[in-house]
């Protein structure tokens, strides 16, 4: 199949997820090309980029897509059309509510004009973060339902995702398939630490609905009621990590916290002891499935799929936004590490089943021979 995946941001999560898609597609045997927007991301984004050239013979397209709705967007997907209609796709499949938008507004303007594209949908938490009863929600929830006449199949990352999108947008009667983020055999591999780690790492997006800021509180109540403060170290980029420096120097925390530009996963996993991930909300977040695989103790909070991911050892996940909750998981790690490695590696032999890109891959064929058929 001609294979066109349409995204916003090739950051974070989503963007992991396409790049895993396009290389397992291409080689398939599929042809594969992308587009996404041309304002985001930095070098280590840029590597990536670099290293799945080879996967995609229809090529990569980076337009500005603004994150927020506009004319622009209108104009681009016009302009865009064009180009991909000359790949004769047989599948577009938009992820994110903006690469969501595109893919089927696109879609819907070649099937038009006699192309069979199938239109796929995967939000990625996307606009589905919105409550149900703001301003913002009310808008997005209504452009979703719109949309969903012009969606062939949906692929859901985690069963919270199709749950949620049915309560706030409504329940589809298009063919739908849970397909959850998946790892490469390599992940598994012990990762070689280093000589000085800290005790506890962030790495993610810094804002808000990432948590970092519950994560630097309770790293200051650890610090007034320990003994020994503990250390930490923050990797990655966003809105709020100005907030956050500042925040966490004039809580007195300099001496004990750092931070680092993004930088891969297993690299970061090398400099700590233990993986912390106070996210608000989430999807099927990559970073809990890679922490785990890595082999590191996690703390990590009861949001979005992340219980789908620890199954019968859910129980051990904390409520978001409790700095207290936080504080003693994390203390917990630090007095007993015999008992957190224990469970540790009892996760990692579940991932390790239950969570891979070949897996990842064959659901998400499913659902465009799903949609073609149909």
């Amino acid at each position: 199949m001609n294979i066109v995946h349409c995204f916003r941001s090739p950051v974070g999560g989503l963007f992991r997820h396409v790049a895993d898609l396009a290389r397992a597609q291409s080689a398939a045997g599929h042809r594969v090309g992308l587009i996404c927007d041309s304002s985001t991301g930095g070098a280590l984004e840029e590597k990536t980029f670099e290293t799945l050239r080879p996967s995609l013979e229809l090529g990569l397209l980076r337009i500005p897509m603004r994150r927020g709705i506009g004319p622009s967007d209108l104009i681009a997907s016009w302009r865009v059309r064009g180009r991909i209609g000359r790949q004769n796709p047989d599948v577009l499949h938009g992820h994110g509510a903006k690469g969501g938008a595109y893919a089927r507004f696109i879609g819907t303007l070649l099937r038009a004009t006699g192309n069979s594209v199938a239109r796929i949908y995967t939000p990625h938490g996307g606009s589905l973060h919105y409550a149900s009863g703001s301003a913002a929600g009310r808008v997005y929830f209504a452009i979703e339902r719109g949309l969903t006449g012009l969606t062939d199949a949906f692929a859901f990352v985690s069963q919270y995702e199709a749950d949620t999108f049915a309560a706030k947008v409504g329940r589809v009667d298009r063919p739908l398939v849970i397909v959850p983020n998946g790892l490469r055999p390599d992940e598994f591999e012990p990762v070689v630490a280093n000589a000085e780690r800290t005790d506890f790492l962030f790495i993610g997006m810094l804002r808000d609905l990432k948590g970092p800021d519950v994560f630097a509180a309770a790293l200051k109540h650890l610090t007034e009621t320990r003994e020994t403060p503990p250390t930490a170290l923050i990797v990655g980029d966003g809105p709020d990590r100005d907030r956050l420096v500042a925040d966490v120097e004039n809580a007195g925390l300099g001496a004990h916290v750092s931070f680092h530009d993004p930088m891969p996963a297993r690299e970061a996993f090398a400099r700590a002891r233990a993986v912390v991930v106070p996210s608000r909300a989430e999807s099927m977040p990559y970073i809990v499935l890679e922490a785990i695989a890595a082999g590191l103790p996690l703390v990590a909070t009861d949001v979005g799929g992340i219980p789908e991911i620890f199954g019968a050892d859910a129980d051990a996940l904390i409520s978001p936004g409790k700095v207290d909750d936080l504080a003693r998981a994390m203390a917990a790690l630090l007095d007993a590490p015999s008992e957190a490695m224990v469970r540790a590696t009892k996760l990692k032999s579940r991932v390790q089943t239950h969570f891979s890109v070949g897996a990842m891959a064959d659901a998400v064929d499913s659902a465009y021979r799903a949609a073609r058929e149909r």
